[in-house]
């Protein structure tokens, strides 16, 4: 089985080439074109494999960092806009189009949710039955029992197409994603997607609600607007991570091609006795010192230059990589500001630090991060990504962190702007105080009469203090 390119069409591949630039070209076709081997439809769907290539890992030369791909799935990309400003094309401006009308819709359901069985009802007989589109849904969510009992469901359940994590490969089968539940649904469906994202459409039906702007009220409306190519997007972008292990000499088992952890077997180089791996990760990258009781200790390059050395002294003491779309997860919980997802960067931010100098850094994207364990350092340290696929990185291993040239597309409810703060409102109180009280007319007169006296004396004479008449 051969993976399809990424744009549903040669004229859409020709004029995405167009805006991409000449450093950005190649950077990433680890995820395309290349055969599976194996049993059919068995590849992992969270971890890539790597090229069996000496290609380094490099960054790309473009001033604000890669150039993301303006395709999205088979169909979907992004509206042409002349509107600028700098060079830069106005994020307010980016509006989903299709070249083709959408068939196929993945729809992502929190699992163990009982509250959000009736809306994943009602949201598959609307598309199957009012739209006559093609549903996927993941194996494990048709097994719910309350839909296994449900006859009346039964005839809508036949027609789905169903998948399985880390075996199935749908990342060229789906039009758009529709997710329902919490923010978690947005990163798992991120994960499914190793190259291009389908637009993804999310419905806030869980905890939080940073990545999920839309209420499911009216649902048919708003699901209507955006097949019809009706909609606001905001690329957010993603982190493309290289991890390199050392084999030390242990055999790891290869049943038919596959590994144990779904790495495919080409992602092992017998030459170098290295263990490649590749992830596309939409929050962050979290380094920590694991359940070791001694200091953590691992060096960051920055584009291979040496630019700390974090130390750290608590339980969770590490290092944060994050997008801005991370930047109100974890990174906001260490310390570090919020960023707006179309702002083009990576944020650094130590958790624990031993230094209290080492404040959480913003470095421009398309740079490479390489974080390894230090020399000296007494332990290992682990690694996650989007909070999964944790696992131990030793001495000799690395981990290489750049901007992904595949964004995630989320389609917006009004735009990048407006959706961005009221989501801060909404999850975090942002900036929510008590008022001050306004002045009524005589006391507003009074006090301006006041404030003249008082700034005439403090023109002839030395400053007063207004706390307690101090000079």
């Amino acid at each position: 089985m051969e993976q399809e390119t990424v744009s549903g069409s040669a004229e859409l591949r020709a004029e995405a080439a167009s805006y991409r630039c000449s450093a950005c070209h190649g950077d990433e076709d680890w995820g395309l074109g290349h055969p599976i081997r194996g049993r059919a439809k068995s590849r992992s769907l969270s971890a890539a494999p790597a090229l069996a290539s000496t290609r380094e890992f490099r960054r790309t030369r473009s001033l604000h960092g890669p150039c993301p791909v303006t395709t999205f799935g088979p169909k979907a990309c992004v509206l042409q806009n002349p509107q600028t400003i700098m060079h830069i094309q106005d994020p307010a401006s980016q509006r989903l189009t299709w070249n083709k009308s959408p068939k196929s819709v993945l729809v992502i359901k929190k699992i163990r949710d009982a509250s959000l069985l009736q809306p994943f009802k009602e949201l598959c007989v609307y598309l199957m039955e009012e739209n006559n589109m093609i549903v996927y849904v993941e194996k494990k969510v048709l097994e719910d029992p309350a839909i296994v009992s449900d006859d009346r469901f039964g005839p809508v359940k036949r027609k789905f197409c169903t998948f399985r994590e880390d075996y199935d490969d749908i990342s060229n089968q789906i039009d758009l994603i529709i997710c329902l539940g919490g923010d978690g649904t947005l990163l798992y469906a991120s994960s499914l997607f190793q190259g291009s994202v389908p637009p993804v459409m999310a419905f806030h039906l869980g905890s939080l609600g940073f990545l999920t702007p839309f209420n499911f009220e009216n649902f048919q409306s708003q699901v209507t607007q955006v097949i019809q190519g009706n909609a606001a997007v905001v690329l957010r972008s993603r982190l493309k991570v290289r991890v390199v292990k050392e084999l030390r000499g242990k055999k790891v088992a290869v049943p038919n091609g596959i590994s144990e952890n779904g790495v495919l077997a080409a992602a092992l180089d017998a030459e170098v006795g290295k263990q490649v791996m590749q992830y596309q990760v939409l929050n962050e990258v979290v380094i920590d010192r694991g359940p070791s009781s001694y200091l953590s200790n691992v060096d960051v390059y920055l584009d291979g230059h040496l630019i700390t050395t974090v130390q750290g002294d608590a339980c969770p003491a590490g290092v944060i990589v994050s997008t801005p779309t991370g930047s109100t997860a974890y990174a906001a919980a260490a310390g570090a500001s919020m960023i707006h997802p179309n702002v083009p960067a990576i944020m650094l931010t130590p958790i624990c630090p031993h230094s209290l100098s080492f404040r959480p850094i913003v470095v421009p994207a398309g740079v490479e991060l390489k974080i390894m364990l230090s020399p000296e350092a007494r332990n290992t340290v682990w690694v996650s990504f989007d909070g999964r696929k944790r696992q131990e990185v030793r001495h000799g291993d690395s981990i290489s962190i750049t901007t992904s040239r595949y964004p995630l597309p989320s389609i917006c409810v009004r735009d990048p702007v407006s959706d961005w703060f009221e989501s801060l409102a909404q999850c975090l109180h942002w900036n929510v105080r008590k008022k001050q009280a306004h002045f009524a007319e005589d006391e507003e007169d009074a006090h301006e009469e006041d404030g003249a006296g008082r700034a005439g004396s403090q023109a002839c004479g030395p400053a007063v203090c207004t706390r307690d008449g101090r000079t």
